[in-house]
């Protein structure tokens, strides 16, 4: 049995876990704490009134429909936007663990997208898309298809879920392209030579090892979804058209910041953050139980 470590300083641990700690406590802790407080406040505009009404602001925010269709237009975004982010990159993954002659060339070019901002990821692909100057959108009349995000809401939800898919998938090969390689290639090469098939090897070999690695860019892409495509979807569609695009990051940024409405956008932000906490734990709860460790 290895002997245990122990630190001579009883007090090093804590000053070693102090900064991380504040910095937690600093920027998620403190606002989370300062949004649960607001959510049980009306306030004016400038915040120089206020006055505590308990839950009535929770009970407004769930009734109204405007909120209830960002409830289900999130759902559609996230799902959507996880799965192609998370099979696209680990088809490529795949693709690319097959190549011999410049393999680290091809990493690094499907690596760069990872590095482009979100807006700068929406505005790409909303020049390319555009109805009146795009590339894409004149090859799709071209085809005799009517295409315009600007006034169609599938449309518009299908150009958001794309780009904020492609901006997600660097992140996602990254990780399945090192989980491509701590696969045993002696365990592929004895399938091959029992004569399992290419997919077949797949499906019964690769992609279970690969379960760890899944499960935790599925939690990954999950939170990305949730938060971290309010610049796509502020770039591309600003929510619309008719509200067909506004998720409910967006919502809490358009009744907080646009329209000044403070207690209703506190008590979203507890609704989405109390959303994310439970998915999180469901997912270690349920899913992380058909993940195997090897």
């Amino acid at each position: 049995m290895s002997p245990r470590v122990t630190f001579p300083h009883k007090v090093l641990p804590y000053l070693l876990v102090a900064p991380q700690l504040a910095i937690t406590g600093v920027f998620f802790y403190w606002p989370a704490s300062q949004a649960i407080y607001q959510s049980t406040l009306r306030e004016d505009p400038f915040g120089l009134n206020s006055a505590f009404v308990g839950l009535d602001n929770f009970r407004r925010v769930l009734s109204d429909p405007n909120y209830v269709n960002s409830i289900q237009v999130t759902a559609i975004f996230t799902v959507a936007t996880a799965l192609l982010a998370m099979a696209v990159a680990l088809f490529l993954a795949v693709m690319v663990d097959k190549v011999i002659r410049g393999r680290d060339f091809y990493r690094t070019l499907m690596i760069w997208p990872y590095a482009v901002a979100p807006a700068i990821a929406g505005m790409l692909w909303l020049f390319m898309f555009n109805p009146s100057m795009g590339t894409f959108a004149y090859m799709l009349r071209s085809a005799g298809v009517y295409w315009d995000p600007l006034l169609n809401g599938n449309q518009a939800m299908l150009l958001v879920i794309v780009a904020a898919a492609w901006k997600q998938i660097s992140y996602n090969f990254l990780f399945f392209v090192a989980g491509l390689q701590a696969i045993p290639k002696t365990l592929v090469e004895a399938a091959a030579i029992d004569g399992a098939g290419e997919t077949k090897r797949f499906w019964t070999i690769i992609f279970p090892l690969l379960a760890p690695t899944t499960f935790f860019l599925l939690v990954i892409n999950t939170t990305y979804a949730f938060f971290d495509t309010f610049g796509i979807i502020h770039a591309v569609t600003g929510g619309g058209p008719g509200k067909s695009t506004e998720t409910l990051v967006y919502k809490v940024y358009n009744d907080g910041f646009v329209n000044l409405i403070l207690g209703d956008s506190a008590a979203q932000s507890v609704i989405l953050m109390v959303i994310v906490i439970a998915l999180t734990a469901i997912q270690f709860r349920y899913v992380e139980k058909k993940v195997h460790y090897g």
